[in-house]
């Protein structure tokens, strides 16, 4: 679980008999590329600490795949709807290469958040930094232009950048592919 204390540390410093606390509780898992953690209008009843890999997070509009998110090394992927509203999800998170996270069920993490200050303040300090990276998304999406929106991307994720498919750039940008492709041949 290195990557994934390295990067909750980094967040919101835990104590060792916290991250104990959290080994305790979690499932090694392995998952091909392609593969859906999270399917919309299904219950998943986990949440997924992503120690190696990388996934993306969309939802399915009239038939077009319409990226929302993308999660690395670090990173915890669920469904918010699921976890906070006891809703089934509104969008898939799929693996967009061969992925190792440790599994968690929603019912020990929303235990954890209100048995445990440490963890509470870190889901605080991320769902605080992921409403900046939407409310930013959305702002940039209202005043930039594609290109400028593009070179903010790779600015913000350049992990992101050098590993996923143009096409998914684009759709979390809300351009089409072609449109970045002339972009990027710009250069």
């Amino acid at each position: 679980m290195v990557n994934i204390i390295d990067k909750i540390n980094s967040s919101y410093p835990i104590s060792d008999t916290t991250i104990q606390t959290l080994k305790e509780h979690v499932t090694l898992c392995h998952f091909p590329k392609k593969h859906q953690l999270i399917k919309a209008n299904m219950f998943c009843k986990s949440a997924y600490f992503i120690e190696k890999g990388m996934t993306r997070s969309f939802w399915l509009v009239n038939g077009e795949e319409i990226t929302t998110s993308f999660a690395y090394e670090g990173s915890i992927v669920f469904s918010m709807d699921e976890l906070y509203y006891n809703k089934v999800s509104e969008e898939f998170v799929e693996t967009l290469e061969e992925v190792v996270a440790y599994q968690i069920s929603l019912a020990d993490l929303l235990q954890l958040f209100q048995t445990n200050i440490e963890l509470a303040n870190w889901g605080r300090v991320i769902h605080q930094n992921e409403y900046r990276r939407l409310h930013r998304s959305h702002k940039e999406r209202l005043t930039l232009s594609a290109k400028e929106r593009f070179e903010e991307f790779k600015q913000q994720f350049p992990e992101v950048y050098q590993r996923v498919q143009l096409g998914y750039i684009a759709s979390y940008l809300g351009i089409t592919s072609s449109t970045l492709s002339r972009i990027r041949a710009q250069k």
